[in-house]
């Protein structure tokens, strides 16, 4: 039986990931601190220790389990709080990485599966859809800390001959997303329109991002580590959709009455994103099997179940 671990497992794609090992078989431990993670998201057949991944005890906990394939899930997840604390996010993003890969180096873990962010490696790209080979030039300090632990596992693969991949994920939305964080529009605006209250639409609202529904999130990171891909690889849908679209959408699916509110744009906003998924439809033979307004409807019925 294959070992797996997962940082970040009480978390909202963490959490689907270990429900999707567990169903196929793996034997998963978790290590989630739960600043943001919830105990309910945790999977029972999962061990779980509740740690930061910047404790010095972590390398303990690998060497005691074991885990043949390492995913990293965990993370401080706000662009914006990461322009308004770079410290904070790079203590996270960066130093607790680089001790969980100290950690695996010691214990001489085979793999290595990291949380990038295609929504914010590239930047303002000037390439839409934007392939994995475009530059990154990330505009924010979470942009730039995933960009260093992707050169990071590149240079401990060469030395070390740890295996990696870094999955470059549009802006994954649906079940069990934190409607509390900065971060995920859908689920922000979802929960205040179920509540009646009214969301703030950043700028004009034309600004477009690749929204990804979880499932089809999960089928392609658990294809790509079955099949023992290496390196980069975008995960998205290929289409652009603008948080005003969003907007109109929830809208009309909460029953809402509220009027469309408008405020500054963050420091850390571009135009247009939108990722390349050829790699990974080629890769995996996978492509995502959700619509938009099909994802959104999951998405709407799950947090009226919830509230």
């Amino acid at each position: 039986m294959k070992k797996c671990l997962v940082t970040g497992g009480a978390g909202f794609i963490g959490s689907h990931l270990v429900d999707r090992l567990i169903k196929e078989g793996y034997q998963v431990a978790v290590i989630d601190n739960l600043s943001t993670g919830k105990k309910e998201n945790l999977n029972k057949k999962a061990k779980f220790y509740k740690i930061d991944i910047r404790s010095p005890k972590i390398s303990q906990i690998i060497k005691k389990e074991k885990p043949q394939i390492v995913c990293h899930f965990a993370a401080q997840i706000n662009a914006r709080h990461s322009v308004d604390d770079p410290i904070f996010d790079a203590k996270i993003n960066i130093l607790g990485s680089l001790n969980l890969l100290e950690a695996c180096k010691k214990a001489k873990v085979l793999k290595f599966v990291f949380a990038s962010s295609g929504g914010e490696i590239y930047g303002d790209a000037s390439q839409i859809p934007t392939p994995e080979t475009y530059p990154p030039n990330p505009i924010s300090p979470y942009g730039v800390a995933k960009l260093t632990i992707e050169r990071y596992l590149y240079s401990y693969h060469k030395l070390f001959g740890i295996s990696y991949l870094a999955l470059r994920y549009g802006n994954v939305y649906g079940p069990r997303q934190n409607p509390k964080s900065e971060a995920g529009v859908v689920a922000i605006f979802t929960t205040k329109m179920l509540k009646g209250e009214t969301p703030i639409i950043h700028g004009d609202g034309k600004q477009t991002k690749d929204y990804i529904f979880i499932e089809d999130a999960i089928e392609a990171t658990y294809l790509s580590i079955k099949k023992n891909l290496e390196g980069a690889l975008n995960i998205g849908t290929q289409k652009e959709t603008s948080v005003i679209e969003i907007f109109y959408k929830l809208k009309k699916l909460t029953n809402s009455n509220v009027k469309a509110k408008y405020g500054p744009l963050p420091l850390c906003s571009f135009k247009r994103g939108c990722l390349l998924i050829e790699k990974a439809k080629k890769m995996l033979s996978w492509e995502p099997k959700h619509t938009f307004d099909v994802g959104l409807k999951k998405t709407v019925k799950w947090f009226k179940n919830q509230l």
